[in-house]
């Protein structure tokens, strides 16, 4: 998965304590690349940018920066559309050698609008099996110094932190090496802890999406493990395409069999739904795709503490059907989503 990769005010997190209080893998020869992404109703339109919601806007984001390119280059309706993306909130995955600069940016910057900053920690050594994301810290003492510094930055910050998309999948699916579960499922339980000493963060570990791990149970023991109690709940959908209705579906059934746990949603690229048929690779850079529900913590749902667009729409999920290296912004691709959910 690529780097697709708020001080909010009290209330915000009284909301979600209200939700509370009311209620495919690699292969086994040759491991792909990560299969994980966000929801949203579809063929729905996408909304305009909404009042309401609680999370922080980057005023400096890839996609608010080539709105203005395009307002330059005298592309009216391109920088109209873009604006879909550029006026929502997406998460910020901070970088894996120092991610302190980009948090600190970030908080401020939700402090003084009194909204809720969204991250991504993604640094978990070994990470998405060497494939198109490979990289993270180098050994798991670094993992928990990175950890660390990511936590203190935050400080009392309101934020919430989806933590290691794929790491405890890739564990289900085989992709990572049995030798390096252990260490994985303590360095998150750890991460958990450290994230949740900071009063105002909220942690979501993630379990991947209904396309990749069919069966919910395999997830329990997993995300057991990897310390999912003392979060907050967990994350589904990151950077991939499955729609609402079948994330939902899914993420109920593991609720479940987790003790009634709350989950999170990314809806960023999910308004058209997968894509069509057993094609190879679906989740990397899929064509004819569409923004799915805007972010907001006003799902109607007992169970769905918020929607977020996790992945940020517009980065690239790496090498395949033309795209440049993971993570980079490939303005195109952004353009054609949100031209789409135009439509």
């Amino acid at each position: 998965m690529s780097r697709r990769t708020t001080a909010t005010a009290t209330a915000t997190f009284a909301l979600l304590g209200a939700l509370l209080l009311t209620t495919s893998g690699c292969a086994s020869e040759e491991p792909a690349p990560s299969p994980v992404g966000p929801p949203a109703a579809t063929g729905s339109r996408t909304p305009a940018p909404s009042a309401g919601s609680p999370f922080w806007v980057d005023p400096e984001s890839d996609a608010a920066r080539q709105v203005r390119r395009y307002e330059e280059q005298g592309r009216a309706d391109d920088a109209r559309a873009l604006k879909r993306i550029a006026e929502q909130p997406v998460a910020d995955w901070p970088a894996g050698d120092d991610p302190v600069p980009e948090i600190v940016r970030a908080v401020r910057g939700a402090a003084a609008q009194d909204r809720t900053a969204v991250f991504v920690a993604y640094n978990i050594p070994h990470r998405d099996c060497g494939m198109y994301s490979a990289g993270g810290a180098r050994d798991g003492q670094a993992y928990l110094a990175w950890v660390d510094a990511f936590a203190s930055a935050i400080g009392d910050a309101s934020a919430v932190v989806v933590l290691e998309p794929d790491a405890v999948p890739h564990m289900v699916d085989g992709c990572t090496p049995g030798q390096y579960h252990e260490e994985r499922s303590r360095l998150l339980t750890e991460a958990v802890e450290r994230l949740k000493r900071q009063p105002g963060t909220r942690v979501y570990l993630d379990a991947g999406n209904p396309a990749w791990i069919d069966d919910p149970g395999k997830l329990v023991e997993p995300l057991r493990r990897a310390g999912i109690s003392r979060a907050d709940g967990f994350s589904l959908n990151v950077s991939n395409f499955q729609t609402n209705a079948a994330v939902r579906e899914f993420g109920a059934t593991l609720s479940g069999l987790l003790g009634g746990m709350h989950f999170t949603i990314d809806t960023s690229r999910n308004g058209a739904g997968p894509l069509p048929g057993d094609r190879a690779e679906a989740w990397c850079n899929p064509p004819g795709r569409s923004l799915g529900v805007p972010p907001t913590d006003r799902t109607g749902d007992a169970l769905v503490d918020a929607y977020l667009w996790i992945k940020r729409p517009g980065d690239s999920d790496g090498p395949c059907r033309g795209g440049p290296a993971a993570g980079t912004w490939w303005p195109e691709y952004a353009l054609g989503l949100a031209r789409r959910a135009g439509s």
